[in-house]
């Protein structure tokens, strides 16, 4: 049960090359900048980048672009501030992109996590990025069929956590982070603080059912 690890490079020495890796964090906040640090030391490349933008400068998941190790990135918002290093390797034809409109990007991570086949939403509907899907009219209104975004691990950022997987996070920090754990195969999570005893269950966001890595990294950019 105890599911804490000894160190960041451990927590992240499953990823594959080829992997889908959902990483949380809005902006700057509740992105987990240990452990893409630990994965660019660990050398898994081809990965497929789930998040809501494409980083910026040189640090987060803009770091992983700038070394060549993402094949495709899926998100909001891939042209951010600073989002030097995804213009680049998009402009070069090095990487793929599927743009998500943030709120479908956000339900279809948790329509993985909670099981469902999918979800009907008027966003998109007689656009770009609606084409190559189903779309339905109810009641006179249109709607696109979105599928479910499962990944085969994601990293995560929490303000607390116990050896058991629970998590609980620091205010707007938390933002992606609990539907990525419920949506990936393996989830990762550092935390600011590793309790060793159990967290308050009242506190709890995210139950350790649905993270399998813990770590300590109290650092908080």
């Amino acid at each position: 049960m105890d599911k804490s690890k000894a160190d960041l490079a451990e927590a992240v020495a499953s990823i594959t090359d080829g992997a889908s890796v959902m990483i949380g964090g809005f902006g700057s906040s509740g992105i987990p900048f240990g452990l893409i640090d630990a994965l660019l030391e660990q050398g898994a490349t081809g990965l497929t980048v789930i998040s809501n933008n494409a980083g910026a400068g040189d640090t987060g998941i803009a770091k992983l672009l700038k070394e060549g190790r993402v094949a495709k990135v899926i998100c909001s918002y891939p042209r951010s501030p600073g989002s030097i290093w995804f213009e680049r390797r998009y402009e070069a034809g090095e990487i793929a992109l599927e743009v998500v409109p943030q709120g479908t990007l956000a339900e279809r991570i948790r329509a993985a996590g909670a099981g469902l086949g999918g979800f009907l939403t008027p966003t998109a509907y007689g656009t770009l990025l609606a084409e190559g899907k189903e779309t339905r009219i109810i009641d006179g209104k249109g709607y696109v069929l979105e599928a479910p975004l499962p990944a085969d691990f994601a990293l995560l950022r929490a303000d607390r956590g116990d050896p058991w997987g629970n998590l609980s996070f620091h205010a707007t920090a938390r933002n992606f982070n609990p539907v990525m754990a419920m949506a990936s195969r393996h989830a990762v999570a550092e935390v600011r603080e590793l309790s060793r005893a159990p967290l308050d269950p009242e506190r709890v966001v995210t139950p350790g059912i649905f993270v399998q890595s813990v770590v300590e990294y109290g650092v908080r950019p």
